[in-house]
């Protein structure tokens, strides 16, 4: 969920950029005590990325499908807590960067004095509770989910995305958003397995459902994330060019996967002509598609140009692509809708990217 570190510690998953600037004149850095209401709330907004948000529902929409079930009371409550814990995580990196930044990116809320550090600080603390309080409603299965995922975004932002562990706890937070979905929601339904038999079920459906979606989508972060790590110098290569084949891999197996699952399922459910394309094929091959399109062009054009700025375009690719991925994930698990009110987010990210930069 949360950000992963440039090369300069700085950037970010869901705002990763490092468009760098020039350093800081002095009034800049001090707080302007004229600023207007519109001002403090477009500091706010650049402080926790909004723009960025949109690519937040989908985990937990993607987690509901993958325990087949549709969006729920408990799925309310899991998207309400990942997005708290995920704007939590944005001001938390900005006040464990304010010093880099005061050097690298002047212009961020927090370094041009727009927004004071122990406000950036007490907001994440406040998020974070009430990112935990909206989990515990959903059950106690989903906020020890919630809690698995506070700790690893205050880890990574204050200790782990400096270490070579950052990808790796990037990709850990996004796993454990989708499986907090699936967890509010199969709680919610009451389809959580109470002993026995049921529960033997359950871990196999589990197995068979959420986890693989949570792994593709942990995989992806953490390419985005590696990526990430060259965005302000540049120069990487081969980073581009694993991460591309990691992409082209989990494309083709979110699609080949979901039309295994409807010709291997319940005789009744299976397609009379097993090459016929259903709807739900070929709304899966066009949330693919579109994965693929969004993610792939940026990064080949950073592998055979590493320069700065198209890496920088490769990590917004990135992170714009989970939208379509989670829709993807959506319609692989039986549920088409889910993945339409996903893509449905696309537009409305783009209009606000316009105003607020996710970076």
């Amino acid at each position: 969920m949360r950000a992963p570190a440039g090369a300069s510690g700085r950037t970010s998953e869901d705002g990763l950029s490092g468009t760098g600037g020039t350093a800081p004149a002095p009034d800049r850095l001090r707080p302007s005590p004229g600023r207007g209401r519109g001002d403090t709330v477009r500091a706010w907004s650049e402080l926790f990325r909004v723009s960025a948000l949109f690519s937040v529902p989908g985990d937990a929409l993607a987690g509901a499908a993958a325990v087949g079930r549709g969006p729920g009371r408990g799925t309310a409550f899991a998207v309400g807590a990942s997005l708290c814990l995920y704007e939590a995580g944005m001001a938390l990196n900005d006040w464990a960067d304010r010093e880099e930044d005061a050097v690298d990116r002047p212009h961020r809320p927090i370094p041009s004095g727009r927004v004071s550090p122990a406000a950036a600080l007490g907001a994440a603390g406040v998020l974070t509770a009430a990112g935990l309080a909206l989990a515990a409603r959903a059950g106690r299965p989903a906020l020890a989910v919630a809690t698995g995922l506070a700790a690893t975004v205050w880890a990574y932002d204050l200790r782990l995305k400096h270490t070579k562990a950052g990808p790796a706890a990037m990709a850990a937070a996004r796993s454990l958003d989708l499986l907090l979905g699936a967890t509010a929601t199969a709680a919610g339904s009451g389809t959580a397995a109470r002993g026995g038999a049921d529960n033997v079920a359950a871990r196999i459906a589990f197995v068979r459902g959420p986890l693989p979606a949570a792994l593709a989508l942990g995989a992806h972060t953490y390419g985005v994330t590696a990526v990430s790590r060259h965005e302000a110098q540049g120069g990487s290569t081969a980073v581009p060019l694993a991460v591309l084949a990691t992409t082209a891999a989990l494309g083709t197996a979110v699609l080949t996967a979901g039309r295994a699952a409807r010709t291997q399922g319940p005789r009744e459910h299976r397609p009379t002509r097993p090459h016929h394309l259903t709807p739900a094929d070929l709304l899966l091959t066009v949330f693919t598609g579109a994965y693929l399109r969004t993610a792939g062009p940026p990064l080949l054009h950073a592998a055979l140009n590493p320069s700065p700025p198209l890496t920088q375009r490769a990590v917004g690719g990135g992170i714009r692509a989970m939208i379509p991925l989670q829709a993807a994930l959506a319609a692989r698990n039986g549920a088409p809708d889910s993945g339409l009110a996903v893509m449905a987010l696309v537009p409305l990210a783009r209009a606000l990217a316009r105003k607020v930069s996710p970076t």
